[in-house]
């Protein structure tokens, strides 16, 4: 039996030509997106989407190309952030929904900024956790310290060589990732565990088109926006381990720049926050929802 959110309802929502998105709808009041990361599913957020069901409409897609999503095969745009926000923004009005607040974790993250940038009337509150922009998280990696994003450099290649690589190792290539940026290996139970490394090996074209968009149009949808001046008036909150620290970059001060109305928050769990603290998380969306 494959796992789901408890007490949440699951849809095929279609979203554009060809594309539906597996989504898992709970709960009642103002709307709220919330956006998986890589290599997981809509499951990371099973605690934190309960919680928030009690006096919110809750809203929890496999982002397209993931989990149980329709994966359309790479046409150039297929992937970028601005397809892929365009996806939340029709899912959210299939749902009833013409504005809402929006989180995204790691890649859902990078969904739900180029979301809130291109559909500010529909974006209401958005929260981001543990990323930087497309275009500043490039422009953090140098030297050494580099290698921990070896992955965003080796899914950046042309088309073939990524994807052998990974489909031909795929359980220790995902697995690697749930063990190395996970504080608390309990906050990933053995059978999530096993649910996302299966979804991702059965998705590697798809998540490798993804991180491919961010080493090029992605780039160029922010630094447009970059160039005039464009930014998120909507409030806005950050959560994120202190990557700036070990990498040389001032989050705080990175992210004021593209949101003026910034909350930014540093946190002691590991990367899968929303497992390893998931109160932690609830609260900043809470605090989020009053601004």
């Amino acid at each position: 039996m494959s796992l789901t959110i408890p007490n949440f309802e699951y849809h095929r929502i279609p979203v554009a030509d060809g594309v539906e998105l597996n989504t898992a709808v709970g709960g009642s009041g103002i709307p709220i997106v919330l956006l998986h990361g890589f290599p997981q599913t809509h499951l990371m957020w099973r605690h934190v989407a309960a919680a928030l069901a009690e006096d919110h409409s809750v809203i929890v897609p496999d982002l397209r190309g993931y989990g149980a999503s329709d994966k359309p095969a790479d046409a150039g745009e297929t992937y970028s952030k601005r397809t892929m926000g365009a996806d939340v923004v029709a899912l959210a009005r299939a749902l009833g929904h013409e504005r809402f607040a929006l989180v995204g974790h790691d890649r859902g993250a990078l969904v739900a900024f180029r979301t809130a940038m291109d559909h500010p009337d529909a974006v209401t509150h958005a929260a981001f956790l543990d990323v930087l922009p497309t275009l500043d998280t490039w422009n953090a990696m140098h030297g050494v310290s580099a290698a921990v994003g070896f992955h965003l450099f080796l899914m950046a290649q042309p088309v073939g060589l990524p994807e052998t690589l990974i489909a031909n190792s795929a359980d220790d290539f995902f697995g690697y990732f749930l063990d190395l940026w996970t504080k608390n290996p309990d906050a990933i139970p053995r059978e999530y565990r096993r649910a996302y490394l299966d979804a991702s090996a059965a998705a590697v074209p798809s998540i490798v088109a993804d991180y491919r968009a961010t080493a090029s149009i992605d780039i160029a949808h922010d630094q447009a926006d970059a160039d005039l001046g464009a930014q998120l008036a909507m409030p806005v909150s950050v959560v994120q381990q202190d990557w700036g620290a070990a990498l040389g970059y001032d989050a705080t001060a990175l992210w004021k720049r593209w949101a003026p109305n910034l909350a930014h928050y540093t946190t002691d769990a590991g990367h899968f926050m929303a497992e390893e603290s998931p109160a932690e998380i609830e609260a900043v969306i809470r605090e989020l929802l009053a601004r």
